[in-house]
């Protein structure tokens, strides 16, 4: 006959236990999916396509390409060196949005690039990290804050414009022909330095009158449409960091596959296995009391006997196992003898009851119920027989 089936055992968890213990892990994931909608939320608004002419964001361009497009230039987005170095056409304006994000290896091939060509090259908020390989000759001055400024300047792009929002980068120049203009605290933030034939490079130290919300602004418009409008043709380069090298000699380096990733991505794996490990110590030193549970089995007392039996002896534990044999000895003697249970482990009120039922022989009563731990496994075994016997001749005495 089969055992009725049972729905649950005493061990089940109950879904008071399991939201117990699953509500913390819960939490933090829940705080994790709110901070990433967070950053994404904040990632994606006002910030959203900076610098690009095709973003209609406060931060975009695009108002100032359409313009640029209504006057007849066309306007050439990349996100690649190679597309940038393309623009070396006397026809051609080339402007880098955030050159401070190349690397070393761009600037250098971007430089070259600009050294052999009869293009405009226009740097926005260029500094330190670029100025020295996309400019000799120039360097930083500080970075200020952008405010209206005045050309003071016979640079025609800036007397027509006159005052702009800029600031940002400020320059010094080594270069006696270069044009230096909108200057704020000495030092100028916007400066061109001719090259040979029909090229220059021009620095603005800041991308502020680029941006949709500051075009119609001062002078901003007036100042960038002839800047970037000066030629027919507009190439409009945005870094990025996935940008690989335009050099074919560079691309086959035998990159590995950590290099291609972003260090962001890096440091936020890193973030993320300090904070699990974190949680699994947490989670693991949360012991709770203990709390005794009947057995989801019946055992038999022999079985659990053996069992415990088998315990002691791999663990070399004779004093242990001759502790329990003598206190469930003491504890089955003391009410043969007439002696409360609580006091069966007194040797002053069950040693005088004992030789009262039973003289003296040659065991010694309180070496055998209050002796030493056995010196080895047969003196273990004798003394369970002999605490065997013990018991016997009392009950039958």
């Amino acid at each position: 006959m089969s055992r009725p089936a049972t729905s649950t055992t005493s061990t089940s968890l109950t879904p008071r236990q399991l939201w117990a213990r699953a509500r913390g892990a819960l939490l933090v994931l829940a705080l994790i999916l709110i901070g990433g909608i967070v950053l994404a939320t904040m990632n994606s608004s006002d910030q959203h396509g900076r610098l690009d002419p095709r973003s209609a964001d406060p931060y975009g361009s695009r108002a100032l390409a359409e313009l640029l497009k209504a006057q007849g230039v066309s306007v050439e987005v990349t996100t690649t060196l190679a597309g940038a170095t393309a623009a070396t056409g006397a026809d051609t304006t080339l402007l880098v949005t955030a050159p401070d994000l190349l690397t070393y290896d761009q600037q250098s091939t971007l430089y070259g690039a600009m050294k052999g060509s009869a293009a405009r090259t226009v740097l926005l908020g260029a500094g330190a990290p670029s100025l020295g390989t996309l400019v000799p000759g120039l360097s930083t001055g500080g970075d200020t804050r952008v405010t209206s400024l005045e050309p003071a300047c016979t640079l025609t792009a800036a007397t027509r414009a006159g005052s702009v929002d800029l600031g940002g980068e400020r320059y010094v120049t080594d270069h006696t022909t270069a044009d230096s203009c909108y200057y704020a605290d000495g030092l100028p933030t916007l400066v061109r330095v001719p090259g040979e034939g029909t090229a220059d490079t021009v620095l603005l130290g800041s991308p502020e009158p680029l941006y949709n919300k500051r075009l119609d602004q001062q002078g901003n418009a007036s100042l960038t449409l002839q800047l970037l409008g000066s030629r027919p043709h507009l190439v409009w380069y945005l870094p990025s960091l996935t940008d690989a090298p335009a050099d074919p000699a560079a691309e086959d380096t035998g990159t590995a596959f950590f290099d291609l990733i972003p260090s962001g991505w890096l440091w936020g794996t890193l973030q993320l296995a300090v904070a699990a490990l974190l949680a699994a110590v947490w989670r693991a030193r949360r012991l709770g009391p203990l709390v005794t549970e009947r057995l989801p089995v019946a055992i038999r007392a022999s079985e659990a006997t053996e069992g415990r039996a088998r315990l002691y002896r791999k663990a070399d534990a004779r004093d242990r196992a001759a502790t329990v044999l003598r206190t469930a000895g003491r504890t089955r003697l003391a009410p043969l003898l007439g002696v409360p249970t609580r006091d069966a482990h007194s040797a002053e009120l069950l040693l005088p009851a004992l030789s009262a039922r039973i003289p003296a022989n040659a065991v010694d009563h309180r070496d055998l119920l209050f002796g030493t731990a056995p010196a080895d496994d047969a003196a273990l075994i004798r003394l369970a027989d002999q605490l065997d016997a013990l018991e016997r001749e009392v009950r039958t005495s």
